[in-house]
């Protein structure tokens, strides 16, 4: 097969590829879209284990799993995506993983405020939820200047948790609302909850953990009372759109159920 008719076969692929997806993509958007999913991105360590991929190169294929995501979260509706990328608890790894978890991190904000495409063409605003401090001081300006640069996009929401555990958040909530209640003044739930590190998005509809794990493991224990949890045995890094497409049918499978739940 020469060259050229291989070149138009990948076409031809292409193209059948990108059609079955808008069919599907329209025959999901007749049922509710979820407004808000988050993920717990469990499996890397083992996919690169099982790949033979070193220390250095062990967390690149989860990330790009996770332009993945975004970009079909984009094309399906969802405004807000949450991701589990580091916890308080991480803190325990060897020091050598912290380190090239803390390279990464670094790494991939510099790329997003060098070069800004994926940013612009998917109207990312970009922002870091946890104790930010235990990231150093240089990634910590990073963020936020990242976090400054992408402000004013609306199209999609992408929350990074760093440093985070929802014990934390709540315990930070809660003395917030002590800080900030006036004298005499009972504390409400409410005030709780705008304290939260999450307030700045809706609850999520649907968590997703990949790696068949049904733990929550300290993440978005306040928020996710009334959330679809779908767990894959896929690793991170295999979680591909099919995975997206089955979530989305079980959410609205359950839709009504969790309407009615959340209204009592």
């Amino acid at each position: 097969m020469t060259s050229h008719i291989k070149f138009q076969v990948k076409q031809l692929i292409r193209i059948s590829y990108d059609f079955l997806l808008r069919c599907i993509f329209h025959i999901l958007s007749v049922g509710p879209i979820p407004t808000h999913i988050a993920f717990i991105m469990d499996g890397n360590r083992r996919y690169a284990r099982k790949n033979n991929i070193g220390l250095k190169d062990r967390y690149r294929p989860g990330f790009l799993a996770l332009m993945s995501r975004v970009k079909h979260c984009y094309e399906l509706g969802v405004k807000y995506i949450t991701i589990f990328a580091f916890s308080l608890d991480n803190l325990r790894r060897q020091p050598e993983e912290i380190q090239r978890l803390m390279e990464l991190l670094r790494e991939k904000i510099e790329v997003f405020l060098e070069n800004d495409g994926f940013i612009k063409k998917y109207g990312v605003r970009l922002y870091f939820v946890g104790n930010l401090t235990v990231l150093g001081e240089d990634i910590h300006a990073a963020a936020n200047r990242l976090m400054e640069e992408t402000a004013n996009n609306t199209t999609t929401y992408l929350l990074v948790c760093v440093g985070y555990t929802s014990t934390y958040e709540m315990v930070h909530a809660f003395e917030e609302s002590i800080h900030l209640g006036k004298e005499n003044r009972i504390i409400e739930l409410e005030d709780i909850e705008k304290q939260m590190y999450m307030s700045i998005a809706p609850k999520p509809d649907i968590l997703i953990r990949s790696s068949g794990e049904t733990r929550l493991s300290n993440f978005l224990l306040w928020q996710t009372e009334f959330s679809l949890l779908y767990c894959p045995s896929a690793l991170w890094p295999e979680l591909g759109l099919w995975h997206m497409v089955w979530a989305l049918l079980n959410y609205q499978r359950h839709y009504a159920y969790f309407q009615k739940k959340m209204k009592n």
